[in-house]
C-alpha cells in the first residue's frame, strides 16, 4: 500500500517544478529591465546577452517545497540546511549581479558549510576502511566534511558551461539519491528533499535549453552543489549508522560518489591541466569535457545529452560492481572516464577542430 510519504514526494516534485517554472518568466522580465545579463566575452561561449539569476527561481521552488512537505522533527538538519542555503544564495546573487572575488566567495561557502557541519552536526564520521581508516576524530571529521561540501559546490559551479548541463547533472544526482533514500523505507524526508531539487531543476530546464532564455548563474550552480553535498553526507551517514540493511554490501562512498562522479572528475581533471601548465587552478579556461564535445561540432543540447548518458552509465557501473569494494569500483569509474576523455582527445586531434559553438 502506498503511504502518505510517497504522495508527499510526488507533490514536492511538482510543487517545486511549478514554482520554479512560474517564477522564471518574472525574473527574466526584471533582469532585462535592469540589464542583469551575462555578457559574452573571450572566455565565454555564448554570443548573446542572456539574463542570469535563474538560480533564484530554483532556490525559491526548492525551499518552498522542502519546508512545506518535509517534517523537520524527523530531520533536524534541515533548519541548518535552510540557513546555509540562504547564505549560498546571497553569495550567488551578489556574484551574478556585481561580481565577487574567488576569496570572498570561498569564505562565504566555508561559513555556509560550517553551519551544517558544526551546528547541524552533519559530518562524514567514517572512511569506510578506505586507506585502512574507519572512524574519524572529530576535528578531522569537521575539516574533511567542510572540504567535501566545498568540492561538490564548485564541481557543479564549474560544470555549468553549456545549456542544460548543470541542471541535467543535478537532476541525475538528486533523482538517484531520492530513489535510494526512498528504498530504505525510513528516510522519506531526504527523499522529499531530493525530489524537490529535481522538480525545481526540471522547471528551470525548460528555459535553459537552446536557445537559452536564462542561465542559472552562480546562484543556481552553488545551490545545486550544496544540496547535492548535503544529500551525499546524509546518504553516507545513513549507512554508517546501519539504520538500513539495503546498502549493507554496497561500496557506500563510491555509490554516493558515482551519482556526481562526472562533475567531480571534470573538476579534478581541469585543475590538474591548469597546474600542469603553471596556471592558477581557479582561472577559467575551455578545457572542460563539454568544451571538447563542442570542438567536435556537437550542439549544446546534444553535448548535454551525451554527458548525461555518460553520467548515467557511471552510476550503472557503480551499482553493478558494488560488491567488488571501493578500490575496484573507483578504478572502474576512473578508467571509464579516462577512456572517454582519451577518445574525445583523439577525435579532436583527428578532426583538427578548435572552434566552439555559441549558445
Amino acid at each position: 500500500m502506498i503511504n502518505n510519504d510517497f504522495y508527499n514526494i510526488i507533490l514536492a516534485f511538482f510543487t517545486a517544478f511549478a514554482i520554479t517554472f512560474l517564477t522564471i518568466p518574472v525574473i527574466i522580465k526584471i533582469a532585462k529591465a535592469k540589464k542583469l545579463f551575462d555578457f559574452p566575452d573571450k572566455r565565454k561561449i555564448h554570443v548573446r546577452n542572456i539574463p542570469t539569476l535563474g538560480g533564484l527561481a530554483i532556490f525559491l521552488g526548492f525551499v518552498f517545497a522542502m519546508t512545506f512537505f518535509t517534517k523537520f522533527i524527523y530531520c533536524y538538519h534541515l533548519q541548518y540546511v535552510t540557513s546555509s542555503l540562504i547564505i549560498i544564495s546571497v553569495i550567488g546573487i551578489k556574484d551574478d549581479v556585481i561580481g565577487l572575488s574567488p576569496i570572498k566567495k570561498a569564505i562565504g561557502q566555508i561559513f555556509a558549510a560550517s553551519i551544517v557541519v558544526i551546528w547541524g552536526d552533519l559530518r562524514i564520521v567514517s572512511f569506510y576502511n578506505i586507506f585502512g581508516i574507519m572512524e574519524l576524530p572529530y576535528v578531522i571529521s569537521v575539516i574533511f566534511s567542510i572540504f567535501t561540501i566545498l568540492v561538490i559546490i564548485n564541481a557543479y559551479n564549474l560544470i555549468d558551461g553549456i545549456n542544460g548541463l548543470a541542471a541535467s547533472m543535478g537532476i541525475i544526482a538528486s533523482t538517484a539519491f531520492g530513489i535510494m533514500f526512498f528504498l530504505t523505507g525510513i528516510n522519506y524526508q531526504q527523499s522529499i528533499l531530493a525530489f524537490s531539487l529535481a522538480g525545481a531543476l526540471f522547471g528551470f530546464l525548460k528555459f535553459n535549453i537552446t536557445p537559452a532564455k536564462i542561465f542559472m548563474g552562480d546562484t543556481g550552480s552553488m545551490v545545486v552543489g550544496f544540496i547535492i553535498s548535503f544529500l551525499s553526507i546524509e546518504f553516507l551517514e545513513l549507512n554508517n549508522t546501519k539504520e538500513s540493511i539495503i546498502f549493507s554490501s554496497f561500496s557506500i562512498p563510491l555509490i554516493a560518489m558515482s551519482f556526481m562522479f562526472l562533475p567531480l572528475y571534470d573538476l579534478v581533471r581541469v585543475f590538474c591541466i591548469r597546474l600542469w601548465n603553471n596556471r592558477s587552478p581557479f582561472k577559467a579556461d575551455q578545457n572542460h569535457l563539454h568544451h571538447m564535445l563542442l570542438k567536435l561540432g556537437l550542439s549544446h543540447m546534444f553535448s548535454t545529452f551525451v554527458l548525461s548518458l555518460f553520467a548515467c552509465l557511471l552510476i550503472t557501473l557503480a551499482l553493478t560492481f558494488h560488491k567488488y569494494g571501493n578500490y575496484k569500483v573507483g578504478l572502474i569509474l576512473l578508467s571509464t572516464c579516462l577512456f572517454f576523455t582519451f577518445i574525445l582527445y583523439l577525435l579532436i586531434k583527428r578532426n583538427g577542430t578548435s572552434t566552439l559553438n555559441g549558445k
